[in-house]
């Protein structure tokens, strides 16, 4: 199990009329950039600006300049992410690229003569190999802080469920069900995603965020992992450059503990006529919680009280200025991090590369047990033969 190491650092801010000003740049600005670039703008209060992009696609550049000019924030613009690194105008850098370019981007920046604090998009890197790499260069940089976007824990309701189970209100956790019924995959430029080279793969892409989840609940690390899936449904009748997706659309995933307990993950991604995207239970020895995203609801009761006895509450959290894709969970990414850096090296970042190293191994151990047919070990995956 790869272990980092946490430093003091120190960083040297830009000073403004309203204090100190930390200055963004954003590398990759697709969807899900242009979506950090307003919880970014949403933060402004605390003393953030985003100065500069980088992206080789120009339809995304003028979509992120028009939101931008919107912010009155002008953008120094880049067609790379070294020009970008090079040009010494931001202090931190949000790596949103395509997964498949994380690893090189993450190189690039942990090897720069400037120190940039990094949040890097899940999955951290598309291989566990590529995520090793990335956690031994960031050992050699203790100038910075790197954090993983594994923003689900932060969502209201997953957020309060995780208070719960760390409260003891549910005894020693035993069991972990993860349920995402939701839509398919989104269009992205130049379809990248359609493909498991590009994204690692459907268990690595989209379900790094649920393993992250059953860890934190189960307290532990995973041992092994057994998973079923396939592609039956979406994307079976498109083409990219002669090549028919290969992403899978649904699966089953259990995961063994070293401390015992067990997860279950139910993926299905032809699900639009569900209530809730997501539904999460944790069951411990003397309890039971759920948590259903979007609804915002949980529920938590003990085996000594029963069905009469379950709680029901609306989780909410008022830091939360700005809900965009992800229920608020970016937004509260964003002022994690923040007061990260502002700690100047007294606070580690909150989801750091062994989170986003070990949910990445995770993936692809269920994504090699489909392909053979078995458990598949967590050690046979970070294994670096088999890296």
């Amino acid at each position: 199990m790869v272990m980092l190491m946490i430093f003091p650092i120190r960083l040297r801010l830009s000073k403004s009329g309203r204090g100190e000003t930390v200055k963004y740049g954003i590398i990759g600005v697709g969807m899900m950039g242009r979506e950090h670039l307003i919880n970014l703008h949403h933060l402004r209060c605390q003393g953030v600006v985003v100065v500069c992009i980088a992206d080789p696609h120009i339809p995304s550049q003028q979509l992120a300049l028009e939101l931008a000019q919107s912010f009155d924030w002008p953008l120094k613009v880049f067609s790379g992410h070294q020009e970008l690194l090079d040009s010494g105008l931001c202090d931190v850098v949000v790596v949103s690229s395509p997964n498949m370019t994380h690893y090189q981007i993450l190189m690039d920046v942990l090897n720069h003569p400037k120190s940039h604090h990094v949040l890097v998009e899940k999955p951290l890197c598309t291989t566990v190999s590529d995520c090793r790499k990335v956690a031994n260069a960031a050992r050699r940089r203790p100038d910075m802080l790197v954090q993983v976007g594994l923003e689900y824990r932060y969502m209201p309701p997953v957020a309060k469920l995780i208070e719960i189970v760390k409260g003891g209100t549910l005894g020693q956790v035993k069991m972990v069900a993860i349920r995402e019924h939701r839509f398919p995959f989104l269009v992205k430029v130049n379809n990248w995603n359609r493909f498991n080279a590009n994204t690692g793969g459907t268990l690595v892409e989209k379900c790094c965020h649920f393993f992250d989840l059953m860890r934190l609940f189960a307290g532990a690390n995973p041992v092994r992992v057994m998973a079923s899936g396939a592609i039956d449904v979406n994307h079976k009748d498109e083409i990219y450059d002669g090549k028919v997706p290969d992403i899978i659309d649904n699966a089953y995933v259990i995961i063994e503990f070293d401390n015992g307990a067990r997860g279950m993950l139910d993926l299905c991604m032809f699900a639009e006529g569900s209530k809730n995207e997501q539904e999460i239970s944790v069951v411990g020895h003397t309890g039971k919680g759920e948590a259903f995203v979007p609804e915002s609801i949980v529920r938590f009761g003990s085996r000594t009280d029963g069905r009469n006895g379950v709680q029901t509450l609306k989780a909410e959290d008022r830091r939360i200025k700005y809900e965009g894709l992800h229920h608020g969970s970016s937004y509260l990414e964003h002022l994690n991090l923040l007061s990260a850096i502002r700690e100047n090296g007294a606070k580690a970042p909150p989801v750091n590369l062994d989170d986003g190293l070990i949910s990445v191994a995770m993936g692809v151990a269920a994504q090699l047990s489909i392909e053979k047919g078995r458990f598949v070990s967590i050690e046979e995956v970070l294994d670096e033969h088999n890296c």
